[in-house]
């Protein structure tokens, strides 16, 4: 199988904090950007399997420039890379988060995490006209067809659709999907339920089966008569 395609975001002078070398020894295509302006250019000729922003490298923590790149293509994971200290930044909206120092198999892992693979099994959770595969990272909807997803995108629907008719409070969501106690602010989390919304709603901005109850989080409720258009 071809190897991935990774558009990795580091400064010129990374020094040891450069990730290019691991990455190219495990036999991945490394295309290098050395400033944010620069890799969004990049992503109106390229789509990458993934995107690494080494902010460690840079004089800046990046968070504005990953936002710019997923929402340029928000089925691409991206990896957040930051200096040993510096808190993490949930506004970046990255799928995985490193803080140095880590070791080059920890980084390979994340990555390996996060790139399609290929199953002879599937697994497969549904609930009413709703399928989705973990594996191959996508869900399928009666009326509306199969569509790629992000990890983070898969994670979050994997916890609705595994507990039907259950209101999901937003402090456990933030645990189980970004694997954080923090809930001061949870713009990453109404943003990613905004995207759910637009693969599995008929009407994103009335949603019908994922549903806000108001001071307590999400539910994902689906008539047991309706089986799409």
């Amino acid at each position: 199988m071809q190897k991935a395609v990774i558009l990795l975001v580091e400064g010129k002078r990374a020094g040891q904090n450069t990730t290019a070398p691991a990455l190219e020894k495990a036999g991945y295509t490394l295309e290098l950007c050395h400033n944010g302006s620069t890799a969004v250019k990049t992503l109106t000729n390229l789509t990458p399997h993934l995107i690494i922003f080494n902010a460690a490298t840079m004089r800046t923590n990046g968070a504005r420039t990953c936002r710019r790149l997923k929402r340029t293509d928000q089925n691409l994971p991206l990896i957040h890379i930051r200096a040993e200290g510096e808190p993490e930044d949930p506004d970046a909206e990255a799928d995985v988060y490193l803080e140095y120092p880590f070791t080059p198999r920890k980084l390979l892992n994340r990555v390996k995490d996060l790139l399609p693979v290929d199953h002879t099994s599937e697994e497969i959770v549904r609930y009413g006209h709703i399928s989705l595969y973990l594996s191959k990272k996508s869900v399928d909807v009666v009326g509306k067809g199969e569509s790629r997803l992000t990890p983070k995108l898969v994670h979050l629907l994997e916890q609705f659709l595994r507990h039907p008719c259950q209101v999901l409070t937003r402090r456990e969501l933030m645990q189980r999907v970004w694997k954080t106690d923090y809930i001061g602010d949870t713009r990453t989390l109404d943003v990613h339920i905004r995207w759910v919304r637009e693969y599995i709603e008929e009407d994103p901005a009335k949603p019908l089966f994922l549903t806000t109850v108001r001071g307590k989080g999400y539910v994902l409720t689906i008539p047991p008569n309706h089986s799409g258009k």
